[in-house]
């Protein structure tokens, strides 16, 4: 039997990378899956790629607002929730010198408040038993110059998580964070100051993983699978780092 046959899941910031690839897997895996994005035309293409067992819904995830509707639609459909797996999130390089109040309450919107609430709203609609999953980083175990509020932000996200983990065990509900490496996304793509030093950027990250590579969006997916289905049934509060030894090694 399919890993996740007959349940139901939510991915947020699911239109592309790591929050895309989880949400095929999903389905494969035979979930019905609700997929959040920003931006219409890109959560148009990911519909497209997930076919019928996919629901997509246009929202913002540090929009509260947009939260309730995306919850409301989850409700709607009368099945609960299984799976949330909160992976909306972004960020970028600033020095301290040249941090502003702006770029910081900007991230942690979108990282910390979103994840916060989306969580918080989800509870209606959560099954007992259900598994919630934070997409932590890297560079909260780590000095990355010009990194501080994103590695800030994921930081925090840990410790929610394992706030959440202790809350919620009466419900039998697990709360994991899967901590990716260099992951070759357009996210981590687009952290180059321009589109032509983006291969730079990448050969100079993977130049410091073990195992001598960036990883790709379907190992950081078969992770999330793993702490999604019942194959992680004892397992709660914890990091699962799928980072090619980047942190421990």
């Amino acid at each position: 039997m399919k890993l996740l046959h007959d349940r139901t899941a939510l991915v947020t910031g699911g239109t592309s990378g790591i929050g895309l690839a989880a949400a095929q897997r999903f389905v494969a895996q035979g979930a019905h899956v609700f997929v959040t994005g920003r931006r219409q035309t890109e959560l148009d293409k990911a519909a497209a790629a997930l076919g019928r067992d996919a629901t997509p819904i246009q929202g913002d995830g540090s929009d509260l607002d947009d939260l309730s509707r995306i919850v409301a639609a989850v409700a709607e459909r009368g099945r609960g929730l299984d799976v949330l797996f909160a992976n909306a999130g972004g960020g970028s390089f600033t020095h301290l010198e040249q941090l502003t109040p702006d770029h910081f309450d900007r991230t942690f919107d979108i990282n910390v408040r979103g994840t916060v609430f989306t969580v918080q709203k989800a509870l209606a609609v959560l099954n007992d038993g259900a598994s919630i999953l934070l997409t932590g980083s890297t560079s909260a175990s780590r000095g990355i110059a010009a990194f501080g509020v994103y590695a800030a932000s994921k930081a925090a996200l840990s410790s929610f998580a394992r706030t959440w983990a202790a809350g919620l065990s009466e419900r039998r509900i697990r709360v994991n964070t899967v901590v990716p490496g260099p992951t070759d996304t357009p996210g981590l793509r687009g952290l180059a100051p321009h589109p032509d030093q983006a291969s730079g950027l990448l050969d100079q990250l993977a130049a410091g993983v073990p195992l001598g590579r960036l990883g790709t969006t379907d190992e950081i997916a078969n992770a999330v699978l793993f702490l999604a289905s019942d194959q992680s049934s004892f397992v709660t509060g914890s990091e699962l780092f799928a980072d090619g030894g980047e942190v421990h090694l």
